[in-house]
């Protein structure tokens, strides 16, 4: 009985390790805040590629997403705010070499108003960009962006919870989806049950601007959705980076920091985060950073030398690795 017992066991651990080993890997990459007016949208404007030196980066992933940090329009007023971002729609072709899907749930989404931001979706959906966190009403902000790569049904979220409060969609009003815990946990369920995700990834506009920690709220609601299912929650708005912690086997990065943005502040926002993940049926297996260095005109150039966070999901240990290695 206990030869059966244990042969069992190594028969159920063989087939287990035999089925993750089976499972198909995508490899994502997202990059934080990207904001394509002053001085990156003057480089597109001349003719040139801000996004040039990380291009075989970026573009050696099968998914490319980033946080799309300002409207693309021609229309709209400013809000009466600091900074209001808004890139001319020449900006689009240049956007569309390197990212896939861009995140739309941020603070600036709404800085010229619902028709600049109409506009936008509309522009997006016409270059072939995808986009999630926002729409023209709450239920396409709150609708999930799936994209299937190598057999593997991926849905991306987007929330934003930059205080006040504003610019959310409601039932007939375009605009961003807000992060009410009970809609957002009643997202998660509907990805996996309605729309059949295999991986449900959260990307949350979220915390306090240059802040290098978590707050207990964004610690509160990342617990929160890894309890309804998230497989993944990647975060931004800080203009800073922030830790990372792995919570019941999944990995939070709280905050990417910048990626592309002239309005720097500070030493600190002059450093992002470009991550990478290789994503199988079972959620993140690894993933490696690449350290992002702004120059005052806005643009990235990576760092190649520079030690960064990276892990593997049999040690959920934080790391500490040069190029992703």
């Amino acid at each position: 009985m206990i030869k059966l017992a244990v042969a069992l066991a190594l028969s159920i651990a063989t087939c287990t390790a035999g089925a993750e080993s089976n499972s198909p890997t995508v490899s994502l990459l997202f990059a934080g805040d990207i904001v394509l007016d002053g001085q990156p949208g003057k480089v597109i404007e001349q003719g040139h590629d801000p996004f040039a030196a990380f291009s075989d980066i970026i573009n050696s992933a099968d998914i490319r997403v980033g946080n799309l940090e300002c409207v693309i329009a021609t229309v709209g007023d400013p809000e009466d705010k600091n900074y209001n971002f808004r890139a001319h729609p020449r900006t689009l072709p240049i956007l569309k070499q390197h990212f896939d899907a861009v995140s739309i749930a941020n603070n600036h989404s709404g800085d010229f108003g619902r028709p600049a931001f109409e506009e936008m979706l509309g522009l997006l959906d016409q270059s072939g960009i995808k986009r999630f966190g926002g729409g023209h009403n709450l239920s396409e902000a709150h609708t999930p962006l799936i994209i299937e790569r190598n057999g593997l049904r991926i849905a991306l979220l987007g929330y934003n919870e930059f205080m006040p409060r504003s610019f959310e969609a409601d039932e007939h009003g375009a605009g961003t989806a807000w992060s009410e815990d009970e809609q957002v946990s009643a997202d998660i369920h509907k990805a996996r049950d309605v729309y059949k995700a295999d991986l449900v990834i959260p990307v949350m506009h979220w915390g306090w601007e240059n802040e290098p920690h978590s707050s207990a709220r964004q610690q509160q609601l990342a617990h929160l959705m890894i309890n309804a299912g998230a497989d993944l929650i990647i975060g931004g708005h800080p203009h800073v980076t922030e830790e990372i912690e792995y919570y019941r086997g999944k990995l939070i990065v709280y905050s990417v920091g910048n990626f592309m943005i002239d309005a720097l502040d500070n030493a600190a926002q002059m450093r992002g985060w470009v991550m990478h993940f290789t994503l199988d049926r079972n959620g993140v297996k690894s993933w490696s950073t690449s350290v992002a260095h702004i120059d005052d005109n806005g643009i990235p150039t990576p760092a190649l030398q520079e030690k960064s966070p990276c892990g593997t999901r049999e040690s959920t240990q934080i790391d500490m690795c040069t190029n992703g290695k």
